[in-house]
């Protein structure tokens, strides 16, 4: 099959065990590896969601550049960190099904922000590392939900591994009245966005 990205010279690494990402990568038609970065995740007291979003997602890239095994390959990592916003405050992966239950009431019949941020480093030729990041951001508008309508959710199981407890691209779709936006940046990899980034990639011809 062709690639979105005709005779791309890098290799790609994602440093992610997302099945989302990885389905979302895949669409570009190129060949990648996947590492878990096994980075901690923590949000600094008065860190803005944009810093901490794009400051996850350098530290993935850069730990998984930094311990790949075969030196001299041209590869770039590709570190992503997809969180929500509510009046300011981040809404990370639910602490347990009852931090679930108080987000999804809490974004119920509201708008609220998906920022996915994406740092990639890699082989600029020349024994040069190039670093960049950028984040993306998408309006969701979620429908008025009922307590038996979150609870029935809840209990699917899926909220419990997402950021701002739900997917759109699963069960959680029937909770989202619409977006203003990048649809692919809310399942967490904004594919337009990383294909321009790879395209004016310094050793790209």
């Amino acid at each position: 099959m062709p690639s979105a990205l005709e005779n791309f010279p890098l290799s790609l690494i994602l440093a992610s065990t997302s099945p989302r990402r990885k389905e979302l990568l895949s669409y570009l038609g190129l060949p990648f590896a996947i590492v878990s970065p096994h980075t901690e995740e923590k949000h600094r007291p008065g860190e803005s969601g944009v810093d901490y979003a794009k400051r996850n997602s350098m530290e993935k890239a850069e730990a998984v550049y930094s311990s790949r095994s075969d030196t001299r390959a041209p590869v770039i990592a590709i570190g992503a960190d997809t969180i929500g916003l509510l009046d300011g405050q981040v809404l990370e992966k639910p602490l347990d099904t009852d931090d679930a239950v108080c987000m999804l009431t809490q974004m119920s019949g509201r708008s609220h922000q998906v920022i996915t941020a994406v740092s990639l480093v890699g082989d600029a030729g020349d024994g040069k590392v190039h670093r960049e990041s950028f984040a993306v951001e998408t309006l969701v508008f979620f429908k008025q939900l009922s307590p038996a309508e979150i609870s029935y959710y809840v209990q699917t199981k899926e909220p419990m591994d997402k950021a701002g407890s739900y997917g759109i691209q699963g069960i959680g779709g029937f909770l989202v009245r619409s977006i203003q936006g990048s649809y692919s940046n809310v399942v967490g990899l904004p594919l337009v966005e990383l294909s321009d980034a790879l395209k004016r990639w310094p050793s790209v011809p």
